[in-house]
């Protein structure tokens, strides 16, 4: 018998057997003493248990966690000595009792154990997966199925910049009663993607869903096949955007870098989601509440619901979430809408005490999540899930925001779609700029945003006596003559010079110009939508004849289209508050 079935024998919480060590800041395993008896000693027949069922099993946990691992025998560090021994020596710190330690500091204790699985809940949530930071690590380091990234990706999250994830659900019908579900021989399309995009700062988020039906360029995908072959697959110009994954041998860091093209934005994570993930995910919380406007009979998904709220979980959950025909207009555009709704109240559900303060709940959430997706490779290890999880873990539901990519109808084809140009633009430019679609801290951001637009106030110069240097920086190739042609023929600002490429790359576009030039940086910056921080005053007047810099950085995309983010996002764009319930209708 393993640890944590000894605890139910004897009536224990198999979480209340763990214990928060002060000195590692760690959850650690100790079985309470029952009759006298210590817990097994390492390398016991009792500590056993079957091992992890995917990939390869780690020989030890990572430094400082000193947990006993379901699925090895003994202490992490082998069954005859090192820390193993020490947790069962008389006397040793490891060796007391956790009933004297938990009535020493209940609360505490409580409230971190709640943090620390909170962390993992919003990780889950919309990511994927997360875990509670004493979660244990070869355990669940052997569920984690992973695949590369290719290089299409910034290489790993950083705590210093807003984080991108990318979460891919497949139409992949593998699994059993998963064949039902319409092309039974699907290779496994980006049938379901939604961008996670969370904020710098952590105190918003915004997931954008991505039409699986949207014409779009996918580019040339360098790709390391399961064969350990290595082909670039080429690029399609006008095709589905689902097709960016599994079509031709594509994988999902074909999808990263279809996304990265598409919206500007470079992605740090994929995780991927089949048919069984929503199954399992959902019956681990006990299921998911939903509200029906109207009567749901759904011959394609097989759903069958009448108006009023459900619970849905299991095969229930999954037909829900592919339900079209029966809601809004029955398009793909309309499933999502169902589906962002969907989410939305998964969080409240995860986010709820009634999940929070149940252990075998969250066990089994773990457990399903890290056995049921696919993740890339810079996130294969469990301690890596759990650093991305807490990073997302302080976001609250009413800061998040469910959108779609605004697309029209194709005219050329009424099966697919097309972007909308006068809006998605407006929305790729709030991601790519950190600006969040929620009212998030509205009066911190109002003064700091009217501290910069004062930089922008005063007198600006008639674009005839604009002088200016023009250089690209990092910019797509041509765009600095692009911008030049632009300022001279549409602008009138006939003082400008292409100086072809910088010294030096910049991160984005930059204005330098001296305190005797400012009149003219203020009316460029009106022309080509610099924001305050673009501009980069020098200490020193220049000379009457001497020109300002423009250095043009990644973040230009074409002369004439405003590089400083929109405040606000289009009014009339499909969006869906987290923290809302809304009916399908």
């Amino acid at each position: 018998m393993d640890a944590q079935g000894r605890g139910r024998d004897e009536g224990i919480d198999p979480a209340d057997q763990w214990v928060l060590n002060p000195d590692t800041g760690d959850y650690e395993l100790r079985l309470t003493p029952s009759s006298g008896r210590s817990s097994a000693p390492s390398g016991t027949s009792d500590a056993r248990t079957p091992g992890p069922r995917r990939g390869p099993k780690p020989e030890t946990a990572p430094p400082g966690d000193r947990a006993t691992v379901p699925g090895q025998r003994g202490g992490r560090r082998g069954a005859g000595g090192g820390r193993g021994d020490e947790a069962r020596r008389p006397g040793s710190r490891a060796a007391a009792p956790t009933t004297g330690r938990r009535k020493a500091k209940p609360k505490k204790s409580r409230r971190k154990k709640a943090l620390v699985w909170t962390g993992g809940v919003l990780a889950f949530l919309l990511v994927g997966t997360g875990t509670a930071g004493y979660l244990v690590y070869q355990h669940f380091n052997g569920n984690i199925t992973a695949m590369s990234t290719d290089g299409a990706g910034t290489g790993g999250f950083s705590k210093d910049r807003a984080i991108n994830v990318l979460v891919i659900g497949t139409d992949k019908r593998t699994g059993e009663g998963n064949e039902g579900y319409g092309d039974a021989g699907s290779v496994g399309h980006a049938d379901t993607n939604i961008l996670f995009h969370v904020s710098k700062d952590r105190t918003n988020a915004t997931a954008l869903s991505i039409p699986r039906d949207l014409i779009t360029d996918i580019p040339v995908c360098p790709t390391k096949l399961e064969s350990g072959e290595e082909k670039d697959i080429p690029a399609t110009s006008g095709g589905r955007f689902n097709t960016s994954l599994g079509q031709s041998e594509r994988t999902p860091s074909c999808t990263m870098r279809t996304v990265t093209e598409l919206t500007g934005l470079k992605v740090d994570h994929f995780m991927v989601a089949d048919f069984n993930a929503v199954k399992s995910l959902t019956s681990a919380v006990d299921g998911v509440d939903v509200c029906l406007a109207k009567d749901i009979d759904d011959k394609d998904s097989h759903l069958k619901l009448s108006q009023g709220e459900h619970t849905l979980q299991g095969e229930q959950a999954l037909a829900f979430l592919r339900t079209r025909h029966s809601v809004g207009f029955g398009s793909d555009l309309s499933r999502i809408e169902i589906q962002q709704q969907f989410l939305g109240s998964l969080m409240r559900k995860l986010k709820s005490n009634d999940t929070l303060t149940s252990p075998t709940k969250m066990w089994s959430l773990a457990e399903a999540a890290t056995k049921a997706l696919t993740v890339d490779d810079k996130i294969d290890d469990i301690n890596q899930l759990r650093k991305l999880g807490m990073e997302l873990a302080s976001v609250d539901p009413k800061n998040i925001t469910f959108t779609t990519v605004p697309v029209l109808d194709n005219p050329d084809d009424q099966a697919t779609v097309i972007l909308d140009e006068s809006k998605a633009p407006q929305v790729f430019s709030m991601m790519r700029e950190d600006v969040s679609f929620t009212a998030v801290e509205k009066q911190e951001k109002a003064a700091a945003k009217a501290k910069e637009n004062a930089k922008l106030k005063g007198a600006k110069a008639d674009p005839a006596d604009v002088r200016v240097d023009v250089y690209n920086g990092g910019a797509p190739a041509g765009s600095a003559q692009g911008a030049l042609d632009w300022l001279q023929n549409e602008e009138g600002v006939l003082k400008s010079t292409n100086k072809a490429n910088a010294p030096e790359d910049v991160k984005k576009t930059q204005l330098v110009y001296a305190p005797n030039q400012a009149d003219q940086a203020r009316s460029l910056a009106a022309m080509m939508g610099l924001s305050a921080s673009a501009l980069k005053p020098t200490t020193t007047d220049a000379g009457e004849m001497d020109p300002m810099v423009l250095t043009l950085g990644p973040d230009f995309k074409q002369a004439g289209s405003p590089l400083s983010a929109p405040s606000k996002a289009p009014d009339d764009i499909q969006r869906v508050e987290a923290d809302k319930a809304v009916c399908a209708k």
